[in-house]
């Protein structure tokens, strides 16, 4: 299944992946203006705005946590087809909010359901793509968040000076990507990969020939399903901690600079001495989606080990560059804009990566605690950024993110194994392509010439 040719099937696989990826990006970007707007409606101090801030990233961590092992137990889809109507929900239940408390809590919800689409899209996505245009059908997912975090950026400073109820519609909006994805989510059907591990080679077997066409050879199957201890026990054994751990270090230090800073930009460039803050955002958001289709562009041309060290090392440069260089108020935004551009390049590997460290009966579970610890990591910094920079000033904030770059890199590239160029099926030691399958050795084969190019089942 995985040296099938590209087929239109794939890329509805993805695009239907976009919906949470997009709705995650407008939550985390429009809660930084809509704050600013609120502070005054909602009685908000330094502590609140904070805790606004990682409300949602919060949630992430609970939801990814706890819906990897759910994944991996009761398989994919239900939650892939009907997450995003629950979330477009709660999203328009923001509007009506009367106090802070109100709104904290609705953004925890809204984090815990993308953190278990988080984990789904990536696991579905990965499971149905080709290995040739895994890496690039993943980073659709993050060029859909990119697009996300810059649409609410946008559409911020489009609404804001409506009325003072402005605030209300930007944090309701969130709930409108995903009804719109919400139709091409109901035909994707369950991970066949899923269905094999879980003994069901007949449903398997009649998705793949739907929508992959009719010639398909099953190897003997094994005489019953492989029988697995639990899986939070699994990924910290000697055989999987390394890959787990590369996934949480990675993920997590790649993204605390990567939301503390974006998601109070105009307040980090307002520091930086920047009196135009939206001129500032704007360049940092445009650079920032640069960034994603410049990542997409390129993952699947380079090693994952040399994107993943070196954008550490450029990003960690670029950031050091900006908080102590002393730059004007347009080299400061240059700078900044460049390191959003390295930072939003890189991030396509958090869509890419994790996936591909953990064979199909860990896969969400992997990806779940990679997702939890980085939102963990994101969440804790998101809150104290703007505590920082009024108790200790900017360039010591700065320093702190500079800092955290540099061990991701050092970790990396001292323990990041290469999975770029593997099946899915060469992943079970953890270790590298010539170890024994993860499935057993029972992967589902088709004859799909190079000269097949119908697209059944879309």
């Amino acid at each position: 299944m995985e040296d099938v040719p590209l087929r239109g099937f794939h890329l509805r696989v993805a695009f239907s992946g976009t919906g949470g990826q997009f709705s995650d990006g407008f939550v985390l970007g429009i809660i930084g203006i809509a704050v600013s707007m609120a502070a005054g409606a909602l009685h908000l101090n330094a502590v609140w705005a904070g805790a606004l801030g990682a409300a949602s990233l919060a949630g992430l961590f609970f939801g990814s946590m706890f819906a990897g092992p759910v994944a991996d137990r009761y398989g994919r889809r239900t939650i892939f087809a009907f997450d995003m109507l629950l979330f477009a929900g709660i999203s328009a239940a923001q509007y009506f909010v009367t106090s802070p408390a109100q709104l904290l809590v609705l953004r925890i919800l809204l984090g815990l359901i993308l953190g278990a689409d988080y984990v789904v899209s990536k696991s579905l996505v990965t499971e149905f793509a080709p290995r040739r245009y895994r890496g690039r059908l993943l980073s659709v997912l993050a060029a859909a968040w990119a697009a996300g975090y810059v649409c609410a950026y946008l559409a911020g400073f489009a609404i804001r000076d409506i009325g003072p109820d402005a605030w209300r519609i930007m944090l309701a909006a969130s709930g409108l990507p995903a009804l719109l994805i919400l139709p091409f989510r109901l035909g994707v059907p369950e991970s066949p990969m899923w269905l094999m591990k879980r003994g069901r080679k007949d449903e398997a077997l009649a998705i793949i020939r739907a929508k992959f066409g009719s010639e398909t050879i099953l190897p003997a199957p094994t005489a019953t399903p492989e029988r697995h201890r639990g899986a939070w026990s699994e990924l910290f054994s000697a055989q999987w901690r390394k890959n787990t751990l590369v996934g949480c270090v990675f993920y997590t230090c790649q993204v605390i600079p990567y939301f503390a800073l974006g998601t109070f930009s105009p307040k980090v460039l307002q520091a930086l001495q920047v009196k135009d803050g939206f001129v500032g955002g704007l360049v940092y958001n445009v650079l920032l989606f640069a960034g994603a289709i410049l990542g997409l562009l390129i993952v699947d041309r380079i090693s994952r080990r040399a994107f993943l060290v070196g954008s550490f090392y450029l990003a960690a440069i670029g950031l050091a560059v900006l908080a102590y260089a002393g730059f004007g108020p347009l080299g400061t935004i240059l700078a900044f804009g460049i390191f959003a551009c390295i930072l939003s390049a890189a991030a396509n590997l958090e869509f890419v990566y994790p996936p591909e460290l953990f064979p199909t009966h860990l896969r969400a579970s992997g990806v779940g605690l990679a997702v939890a610890s980085s939102r963990f990591g994101s969440a804790i910094s998101t809150f104290l950024l703007p505590v920082a920079v009024q108790q200790v000033g900017i360039h010591a904030a700065l320093g702190v993110c500079v800092a955290v770059l540099v061990f991701g890199g050092v970790f990396c590239q001292l323990f990041a194994p290469e999975t770029g160029r593997e099946s899915l099926s060469d992943m079970s030691s953890g270790h590298g392509s010539n170890e024994p399958a993860v499935d057993g050795g029972h992967n589902v084969s088709l004859h799909a010439s190079a000269h097949h190019n119908g697209s059944p089942g879309v």
